[in-house]
């Protein structure tokens, strides 16, 4: 991890940097995120557009991995000095002003848990997202898309995923498994391993990495996508090692590893033949990079000792040409020594890179990206519409080792570029076919994986069938109810001279008695697998049969109005009085009704349908409305219907009326507009048969309403109290 600190200065003179010393030799290979570092803060204290007039320093800490040490190294760089006092910042006149975290998402995670509680800035180049925290890595997007693209390009659709057990893990898997469903990839199996800074001894890497071969080599996926942070190559070589030494004999082959961008493959001497060879075949993503003006003649110009302040350059120097300089106080360990005058350039690129690397570029962009940052809050006091713009490509790096032998590839194809992106990644790939790769194909339409997803199984349909529990039920009121209204009916006709049933208008009584014999028998049209014929009869037999026998009931509260108001002297309503105003009503009302059915009938009439992707494991068998548009039409003009009888009803409910039938239609109506209002949501947040019982439910409940609410009380009077039944309790009734 990296302090920012800033001293300010009243004149153009500049201080030097010191670089703290390691207690342990530094890797030659992170030795170039160091001058990384350095070259960035060199060119920002030389730059007078930026920050003038004040120096940029750094502190540079090893945290080991090591969690108690990360803590305690972040305390001491915040309070202190002579000695160390928690939460008091004595003697120290230099302000820190950020920090940039480690490699690691541990380590970032660890360092933040402090420096929020103190508001200090945290720039990471780690793959996490916190507060305070700013995320300088490549844009993480691409590096999805980049792995969605690789596997279509090459039909892998069966993969496996071993991913860190940690917040960035987390964000790795939420972000990339939708990715990869909506592209038909099937992931075999996901499999948690813990961060390496979580397993101080490699003992511990190897028990992880043992059980998760077993794991892994027992499973039909041969594409492994890898997501780490930069030390999970240890874990990756154990595995590795054990997939080529151990379990040879019965390792299987075929097997592609796909890494990301966060695991450096040059760290832990992964560089060396032994290791190298472990990763044949393997594909990582690699972090961009892009090369600052400037930077290679700096690197030229690095001598051994020309570097005052930086006790890292000397370690390096001496690991990296393998001598030993004259002045130094350690043990010699190499024959040769240091001359001074070695050039860099000579260096491998397994021991050091002259190019600028992903990571060392991440840093040179964390420096700038604090320094731009500190220089808007100095010359405008705040820090607001700030845009960084960074590198977004992607690069695809091959890890492939060609041995003495041949290993067991079949059908060799040449090396290919390919498009990842919208920026065209040069991408060298000696792809081969494995042999015994496992195939993810879909499964056809009316089929589904199991749970295993090692077969497909076929659907079942989904209907509402009068067999089974919920359709039996149904089933069962429905003919209770168009029994009961059979009785009823038959009752009514066998008493029809009587007073209370010639005062209710017979005519009307028996049509809409009739009505509602037919609505309950409509719903059984609903129950079994569609037809043509059943589709097409069940919703215009369902349209019609309400819109008669809600006209019927306002036929019926109409003329209790148009009589109250002919006995009014000198009114005028006296000629509507009798059968014909009724029938109009009744013949008009079901006529516009019949007219909107027929135009749907005639122009999208309902059809069968199977509906084979909103159910996972069933094939919902429907009748398609064909215009929702019609379908909630004939819905609506119902509703309409209903509201008007409810409104005049409700007026009417005082006026002189024989035994009360105002007041009866109005409770009917009122339950029947509330089981329509009902149904509308119900209906739409529902599928398959479950929907056409609400439908059913619907229809008996309002039928059942009307039934109960008008006739009841009048069956009540002429079987139970006929001494009611007489024109005495008529004339007291009005």
């Amino acid at each position: 991890s990296w302090a920012i600190q800033n001293d300010p200065i009243g004149c153009s003179t500049r201080q030097k940097v010191l670089l703290s010393r390691a207690s342990s030799p530094l890797s030659p290979l992170f030795y170039q995120h160091v001058l990384g570092l350095v070259f960035a803060v060199n060119e920002i204290n030389q730059n007078s557009q930026i920050l003038p007039n004040v120096t940029l320093g750094f502190h540079i800490y090893d945290s080991y991995y090591n969690e108690k040490m990360t803590y305690q190294t972040t305390l001491d760089l915040l309070f202190k000095f002579d000695r160390f006092v928690p939460n008091y910042a004595c003697k120290i006149h230099k302000n820190l002003m950020a920090i940039i975290g480690g490699l690691g998402s541990d380590i970032s995670f660890h360092m933040s848990d402090i420096l929020t509680l103190y508001k200090i800035p945290q720039v990471s180049t780690s793959n996490v997202f916190l507060s305070l925290l700013v995320y300088i890595l490549s844009d993480s997007a691409l590096q999805y898309a980049g792995i969605v693209k690789l596997l279509k390009h090459f039909g892998w659709t069966w993969i496996g995923l071993i991913v860190l057990r940690d917040e960035s893990g987390d964000h790795f898997l939420k972000i990339l498994e939708p990715l990869l469903f909506q592209n038909g990839i099937c992931s075999a199996f996901i499999q948690r391993i813990p961060s390496q800074g979580r397993l101080p001894s490699l003992t511990q890497i190897n028990e992880v990495s043992s059980s998760t071969y077993q794991y892994v080599m027992d499973n039909r996926a041969n594409i492994f996508i890898v997501y780490g942070e930069i030390l999970t190559v240890m874990w990756l070589s154990s595995l590795m090692f054990q997939s080529d030494s151990f379990h040879q004999e019965n390792a299987p082959t075929g097997k592609l590893w796909i890494v990301t961008a966060q695991i450096d493959f040059t760290i832990m001497g992964v560089v060396t033949s032994w290791d190298s060879e472990l990763f044949q075949g393997t594909i990582s993503f690699e972090v961009p990079s892009n090369e600052p003006l400037g930077f290679q003649t700096y690197l030229q110009s690095l001598k051994c000792c020309s570097e005052q302040g930086d006790n890292f350059l000397k370690d390096f120097w001496e690991q990296a040409f393998h001598c030993t300089l004259s002045n130094s106080k350690e043990s010699v360990e190499h024959n040769k020594i240091c001359t001074g005058v070695e050039k860099l350039e000579v260096l491998p690129d397994a021991v050091f890179e002259m190019q600028m690397t992903g990571y060392s570029y991440s840093i040179f962009n964390a420096v700038y990206l604090l320094a731009h940052a500190l220089h808007t809050m100095k010359e405008q006091g705040q820090v607001g519409g700030l845009t960084c713009l960074l590198q977004q490509t992607a690069d695809l790096q091959n890890w492939d080792w060609f041995a003495q032998t041949s290993p067991n590839w079949k059908n060799p194809t040449p090396n290919m570029e390919m498009y990842l992106g919208p920026h065209m990644v040069n991408v060298l790939i000696s792809f081969f076919q494995c042999p015994d790769m496992v195939d993810c194909s879909p499964c056809p339409e009316d089929q589904y994986a199991s749970k295993k997803q090692d077969r497909c199984v076929f659907k079942t349909l989904n209907f509402l069938s009068h067999k089974e529990p919920l359709g039996m039920s149904l089933a069962l009121v429905g003919i209770s109810l168009f029994i009961t209204t059979a009785f009823v009916l038959k009752t009514f006709v066998k008493h029809q001279d009587t007073p209370i049933v010639k005062a209710n208008n017979r005519e009307l009584t028996f049509t809409l008695l009739l009505s509602l014999l037919l609505c309950f028998l409509s719903s059984l049209l609903f129950f079994g697998q569609p037809n043509k014929t059943t589709c097409f009869l069940c919703q215009t037999a369902f349209g019609i049969v309400f819109a008669l026998a809600v006209s019927c009931v306002l036929a019926k509260t109409i003329t209790v109005v148009v009589a109250f108001m002919a006995t009014k002297p000198g009114s005028n309503m006296r000629k509507w009085l009798g059968r014909k105003l009724a029938s109009f009503i009744v013949i008009s009302c079901t006529l516009v009704q019949a007219s909107i059915c027929s135009w749907w009938m005639a122009t999208s009439p309902p059809f069968p349908n199977l509906d084979m992707h909103s159910l996972t494991s069933e094939i919902i068998a429907e009748c398609n409305v064909g215009s929702s548009v019609m379908f909630y039409l004939v819905l609506g003009y119902l509703g309409f219907l209903a509201i008007i009888s409810f409104m005049v009803a409700f007026f009417a409910r005082k006026l002189p009326d024989a035994f009360n039938e105002t007041k009866f239609i109005t409770f009917s109506m009122l339950m029947f507009c509330s089981v329509w209002l009902t149904f509308v949501p119900t209906y739409l947040s529902t599928k398959g048969k479950y929907m056409v019982a609400v439908e059913i439910f619907s229809i008996l409940a309002s039928s059942g309403g009307l039934l109960s609410c008008i006739f009841f009380p009048k069956c009540y009077i002429i079987l139970l109290r006929p001494e009611l039944n007489n024109k005495q309790q008529l004339r007291k009734s009005n």
